[in-house]
């Protein structure tokens, strides 16, 4: 029997999830779950790369699990683990720094973006952020990595170590492929929706996190920012109106062509009220269980603990062959 194919992705614990990391990201790892070696991974150690408050990260990781079974991630099907719980990751990530070139790393346009964001904080965690992620995949030889356009890079640098790693010793890792979300919807701000809704924003009038209030919700969406035109049509030239109609037509289920019929001749205001309804009603469920979830938080660190071990007992594997081929004496459990 043909191993499943293994698929790996992971969200770093900063800020809030927001209705966009579930659009396009969580509930397509639900659909992957059934297909493949599935493992998604709370990626902590990157976390670190920017400033912390202990406590706060500490109950963002938990908070994180519990959204992720929440939204429909099973524990039977995948593994769900924090990355720092699994040594292998740290280990791993320095070996394949001495395999990665300064040069590769300050082409990363993600570091030059995230520097200017942290000019009082560009730390070398920032700088080989890239190799970590390499790590990551490269650990639990994942055949396939779903990655947005902004990770799509750190995926070429990956396959770029693998292959040199790979050339020096013998083949040792798998050569990851991106994988294309049967989802892809870019949701945009809410007040800026010429760029990407991201759940690290500061301005939280920008993002519908997954646990927001029905209050909030209704509060984003009446102060979302869309145009001074009239009639409610899907037009890329209108962001801020098609960024609305589009998290209308995934929370609903409706095609954008009937959702554009329903409001003929009606008012943003009819049209937003509604929105903000649809949207409390898709996320309700994700909401109830999570609420569900915290109350026993024994529960999800039994998880965690579960998907840890079964996740280091892949990633010792991989390891002790590279640690032999480079020429470290094996390692002993």
């Amino acid at each position: 029997m043909d191993r499943k194919k293994i698929i790996l992705s992971g969200i770093q614990p900063s800020g809030s999830l927001c209705i966009a990391n579930y659009m396009g990201a969580i509930r397509n790892w639900v659909e992957l779950q059934n297909e493949y070696d599935s493992i998604f991974l709370i990626v902590d150690l990157h976390a670190l790369s920017s400033k912390q408050v202990p406590s706060e990260l500490r109950q963002r990781c938990l908070s994180f699990a519990a959204q992720y079974l929440a939204c429909g991630i099973d524990p039977k099907k995948s593994t769900i683990a924090i990355q720092s719980h699994i040594n292998q990751h740290a280990e791993l990530s320095w070996v394949l720094n001495s395999l990665t070139y300064m040069g590769e790393l300050n082409r990363m346009t993600q570091f030059k973006d995230k520097s200017k964001k942290n000019e009082k904080n560009i730390n070398a965690a920032l700088f080989t952020y890239p190799v970590l992620m390499a790590a990551d995949i490269l650990l639990y030889q994942a055949d396939l990595v779903p990655v947005g356009q902004d990770q799509k890079q750190h995926l070429e640098l990956t396959r770029d170590i693998a292959e040199r790693f790979n050339n020096l010793y013998s083949p040792t890792f798998t050569l990851p492929e991106p994988h294309i979300p049967k989802y892809g919807s870019r949701i945009m701000s809410l007040q800026d929706p010429k760029s990407k809704m991201s759940k690290s924003d500061t301005n939280l009038n920008n993002i519908i996190t997954l646990l927001d209030e029905p209050g909030i919700i209704k509060k984003k969406i009446k102060r979302a920012v869309t145009d001074s035109g009239k009639s409610i049509i899907y037009d890329q030239s209108r962001p801020g109106l098609a960024n609305l109609l589009t998290l209308y037509s995934i929370s609903s289920g409706k095609s954008i062509s009937d959702i554009e019929n329903d409001y003929k001749g009606k008012m943003y205001s009819d049209f937003k009220n509604d929105l903000a309804d649809v949207i409390i009603e898709f996320l309700a469920p994700i909401k109830n269980e999570y609420n569900l979830l915290m109350k026993d938080k024994h529960h999800i660190e039994n998880i965690l603990k579960d998907g840890a071990i079964k996740a280091t007992d892949k990633a010792y594997k991989t390891l002790d062959k590279v640690y032999r081929k480079i020429g470290l004496i094996k390692k002993l459990r």
